[in-house]
């Protein structure tokens, strides 16, 4: 430092208060309450312990591990999560919670965050794909990133990524990308996309997400884009109240749509195609977005409304293409691609490319409808019918046969060259095994 500007006793003063200053030093830094050996600044005024649950702790902008990285405490017991109260677990699932999480123990044949899916017995899809049960002896590959075909055995180059939406099965198609960093206090996302049609602008779909733990808390800390009733709508939580911009209705004369929208601090702004900026302050004094999970483009990996953050639940994936997403966390910075450097996901399922159609290269027999969900594809058999491509038929005996068969009480079916029998167990008789 240079004090030839200054007199001597300026020169002083000034020397005391930066050495003051780096004398200051600051003491533990207690949760709930101050233990009462503690001296506590006057200025503090009286101290009352906090009575309730503590769930996330964060300090410039780094969660700490409330128990394991804490020096001592006293009267310290674990807070369960109430959300097993309200039975949150499908086809037979258990839950458990414990003072961080919770979750649903599966009956065979069920998976999913509340056992919502079901799963093949036996799965004959590849390269990691998921197996839904078409029928007791069918089953559909569902496809991850980068592959097709009905087994997903195909693999296809992918620059413009078309999402399907909400499959039959209760699926979605969704990218995952890496978290995005350092977009605490800024960050502005550019990005393009097409609708499938004029019907699916219409509807309630996520196009992008990135938010805290999933479980569905109010308070979490999102960032999403998506649309509803045919309009933009673009939201934020720092972890006081949720900010939105509502674009006006979309020009669906336009074959491709442009998006950016932007965040520094409290306020957010948002710009779609040739309509004004809009913008918006969130609620509150927070102004930092805290974010842990992955960013997820067109869908989410299970796609349960409920396990997003409040004030972000959208009730379906996006039907269209989503592409050119780049994002920035400086003014000074480049826009940037999300996920590694060549802008490759980490995971993704039933997602296809733009304007290239599976069925092209499927051909169903029988009557069989070629039905496609991204990059997912599969035969969908008239009744009687069966196999991957529609080229089984079906037994009189089979549970899938229209009409099923009659035999009662545990008899069992045997095909006829016209019709069927019952083979009846002990203890029954009659055409049907129906009589004791």
């Amino acid at each position: 430092y240079s004090f030839s500007a200054y007199s001597n006793i300026t020169k002083y003063y000034f020397l005391m208060i930066l050495f003051l200053f780096l004398q200051i030093t600051f003491g533990s830094t207690f949760l709930g309450n101050v233990p009462i050996h503690e001296e506590v600044h006057r200025c503090a005024g009286q101290i009352y312990g906090y009575k309730g649950c503590v769930r996330d702790f964060q300090i410039n902008n780094k969660e700490l591990f409330i128990i394991d990285e804490a020096l001592g405490g006293r009267n310290v017991e674990n807070c369960n999560v109430p959300i097993c109260d309200y039975h949150p677990c499908h086809n037979g699932g258990t839950c458990t919670s414990d003072a961080e999480n919770w979750f649903c123990e599966c009956p065979k044949l069920y998976s999913g965050k509340l056992c919502q899916f079901a799963t093949c017995d036996e799965n004959p899809c590849g390269n990691g794909a998921t197996c839904f049960p078409k029928s007791r002896r069918d089953a559909v590959c569902l496809c991850p990133y980068g592959r097709s075909g009905i087994l997903c055995s195909d693999a296809i180059n992918i620059s413009q990524p078309s999402f399907s939406g909400t499959d039959v099965f209760g699926y979605t198609s969704f990218l995952a990308y890496s978290a995005i960093p350092n977009i605490t206090f800024y960050y502005e996302f550019r990005l393009k996309f097409q609708l499938a049609n004029h019907h699916s602008a219409l509807q309630d779909n996520l196009i992008f997400f990135t938010g805290q733990k999933g479980q569905g808390l109010n308070g979490d800390d999102f960032l999403e884009l998506g649309l509803r009733n045919g309009r933009v709508v673009y939201s934020y939580n720092l972890g006081s109240g949720t900010a939105t911009i509502v674009s006006k209705p979309l020009d669906l004369t336009l074959n491709i749509h442009v998006i950016h929208l932007g965040r520094y601090l409290q306020k957010g702004w948002l710009k779609v195609d040739d309509q004004k900026n809009k913008t918006v302050t969130s609620p509150g004094r927070l102004v930092g977005l805290n974010v842990f999970s992955q960013f997820y483009l067109g869908g989410y990996r299970e796609y349960t409304p409920e396990l997003l953050p409040k004030g972000s639940r959208f009730k379906n994936s996006f039907q269209g293409c989503v592409f050119d997403v780049q994002v920035r966390n400086s003014m000074n910075q480049e826009f940037k691609s999300p996920g590694t450097p060549e802008g490759h996901p980490n995971s993704g399922r039933s997602v296809g490319q733009c304007k290239d159609s599976p069925c092209s290269l499927i051909k169903c027999r029988n009557g069989g409808k070629c039905i496609e969900s991204g990059s997912t594809v599969y035969c969908d058999c008239l009744t009687g019918w069966k196999g991957a491509f529609c080229t089984e038929t079906v037994s009189v005996c089979e549970p899938e046969h229209d009409p099923p068969h009659l035999c009662k009480q545990g008899g069992t079916c045997v095909p006829l060259p016209k019709g069927y029998t019952c083979h009846c167990p002990l203890g029954t008789t009659g055409t049907y095994c129906e009589q004791g």
